[in-house]
């Protein structure tokens, strides 16, 4: 079967915007974060921190592998923003928590990249519209 060229050409400039705006969200993330004395990685980790989690939460979160997540996380918790505990069900595992400090900057860090985000220029309903239509382009084709 043989792919019509207007639908090739149509995926490949989707696959430009959708690399484009990543790269856009990236450089919005890097410039906030070096407000805030951060790299981009600690930004996303302390902006995926919406709750205690496991460290494998994190990297899964991250997109990255728990050794990544760790050294990440190492950094964190040096800066007093991330503390390590053991979890109450799984001796294996340890949770992260925000700290006080943590939890302050984060709120910060969250109003910064909210103000001019790259997504910024869409109604909440083409938000979240992108964001299903995301979703089912992640999930794949259905079989």
């Amino acid at each position: 079967m043989t792919i019509p060229e207007s639908q090739a050409v149509a995926e490949r400039e989707l696959c430009g915007l959708v690399n484009g705006l990543a790269k856009q969200i990236e450089d919005h993330v890097r410039q906030r974060a070096a407000t805030l004395g951060l790299t981009a990685p600690q930004a996303t980790a302390l902006r995926e921190m919406t709750g205690p989690m496991a460290m494998r939460e994190l990297a899964i979160r991250l997109g990255c592998e728990p050794s990544n997540a760790t050294f990440i996380v190492d950094k964190l918790e040096q800066g007093g923003l991330i503390e390590r505990r053991p979890h109450p069900t799984d001796r294996r595992t340890k949770q992260l928590f925000l700290t006080p400090a943590g939890e302050e900057l984060r709120a910060r860090l969250i109003d910064l990249l909210i103000e001019r985000s790259p997504l910024g220029g869409l109604t909440t309903e083409e938000q979240r519209t992108l964001h299903e239509l995301l979703n089912r382009a992640v999930a794949g084709p259905a079989e």
